[in-house]
Parts: structure tokens; C-alpha cells; sequence
């Protein structure tokens, strides 16, 4: 079996509740939003409005159990489709994990 990906990470489905807030132009606004994937560069989030790309953010996404740590992580917007009227899929670079 070839693997066809190019990514460097391997992706892993996740669909877990997630927190924005915005650090740029309209800094400490927050969004609420489902992290649909996540991989070690990188993960996407649906949203009910666009971001702009380079847009810089951070990321809380809690864990489902005690087991596994909460992920809070700084990420710059470098895509934003909309997959329905109001729905919006961005694509997340992760440039630090905290």
C-alpha cells in the first residue's frame, strides 16, 4: 500500500470542541468552533464566520478524559473555505505548543 499523503505528520481525525481567540486586529474576541483533525504542524477548525488568512490565534482544545492534557497551542490562519452558507473550515499552522 502506498501512502499518497505528502504530509510530514500523520493526521488524525478529531472532532472536539475548540476555542479561539483572536491575537491580531480584533484581539481577545473569541470563537467557538469543532477541531475537525489535528497533526503535529497543523490542524482544522469549522467556524460559523471566516477569519482572514495570517490571522494569529490561539487554540484551546479540551480533553474528552483526565488521561490526555488539554491542547492550548498559538496557530496562523493559512486557508479559510466555506463549506456551507455560514460554515467555515480553516486550515491552522501551528507555530507553538503550550
Amino acid at each position: 500500500m502506498l501512502y499518497e499523503d505528502k504530509r510530514n505528520f500523520f493526521r488524525m481525525l478529531v472532532n472536539a470542541e475548540a476555542q479561539l481567540v483572536i491575537l491580531d486586529s480584533e484581539a481577545g474576541r473569541k470563537i467557538d468552533g469543532v477541531c475537525r483533525d489535528l497533526s503535529a504542524s497543523g490542524m482544522s477548525i469549522e467556524i460559523d464566520e471566516p477569519l482572514e488568512v495570517t490571522t494569529e490565534v490561539k487554540v484551546r482544545i479540551d480533553a474528552s478524559n483526565n488521561s490526555v492534557p488539554s491542547l492550548d497551542a498559538l496557530a496562523r490562519v493559512v486557508r479559510c473555505s466555506e463549506v456551507e452558507e455560514k460554515e467555515y473550515l480553516l486550515g491552522l499552522e501551528v507555530l507553538e505548543i503550550n
